[in-house]
């Protein structure tokens, strides 16, 4: 769906656009087969007030590489815990349009509900380009868990107010977990799958750890 609001605006306005845009999002699967992931992510040159943006497109379930999508913003929101979609979504959508074959899932390395107004990046994005998405942060926002097992594909809930909001992801034996939510068209059991079904070796899932990559990569 379109998102009309502007993403110039007070942080005040920022966390009211996030609470209007929460009730839009669907907490089940709406998807049919999945062909094609993206994984996104960012990195900042705080000096020059500038972000490179790189989201990667890959064959699913082989994981090859079919596209790599890279271009540098200029960064116009400060950087506030909770309103990061103001900072990164603009990039990533700009990023994301550049797509020459349109991803069936998308993973960015954020937050998705797992967030203090249920609305983080991933859900941001997600219903702005009406595409499932799995958020897949290296640290937790919000909430409290219990150590999943040192196995690989061991999780426990990520609890806040009582309520489930993601879980804690045992993606390599011996690793730290991540933390995966649900950002759109999508449920948690499913993300956490396609999370694990994405790692190939490393702790983070292969779309956002070579997005990571090539966001790391300023000309």
């Amino acid at each position: 769906m379109a998102i009309n609001h502007s993403w110039d605006v007070s942080p005040a306005e920022a966390a009211k656009i996030q609470r209007e845009l929460r009730p839009l999002v669907q907490a089940e699967d709406d998807f049919d087969d999945i062909k094609f992931i993206a994984g996104a992510d960012l990195s900042f040159r705080r000096a020059d007030k500038m972000c490179r943006v790189a989201v990667v497109l890959l064959r699913f379930p082989e994981l090859t590489v079919l596209e790599e999508i890279a271009t540098q913003e200029e960064v116009r929101f400060p950087y506030m815990p909770g309103l990061l979609a103001f900072r990164e979504a603009p990039a990533i959508i700009c990023a994301y349009g550049k797509l020459r074959t349109k991803p069936d899932l998308l993973i960015l390395d954020g937050q998705g509900y797992a967030h203090p107004r249920r609305f983080g990046v991933t859900c941001h994005v997600g219903l702005a380009l009406d595409v499932p998405a799995i958020g897949c942060a290296k640290s937790k926002l919000v909430g409290g868990y219990n150590e999943p097992g040192e196995e690989a594909g061991s999780f426990s809930p990520l609890i806040d107010d009582g309520e489930v909001i993601g879980a804690a992801l045992r993606t390599r034996a011996g690793a730290k977990p991540v933390f995966v939510s649900i950002g759109h068209k999508i449920c948690l059991e499913s993300a956490i799958r396609f999370t694990m079904r994405c790692i190939r070796g490393y702790r983070l899932p292969e779309p956002t750890r070579l997005a990571h990559q090539l966001a790391s990569l300023w000309e």
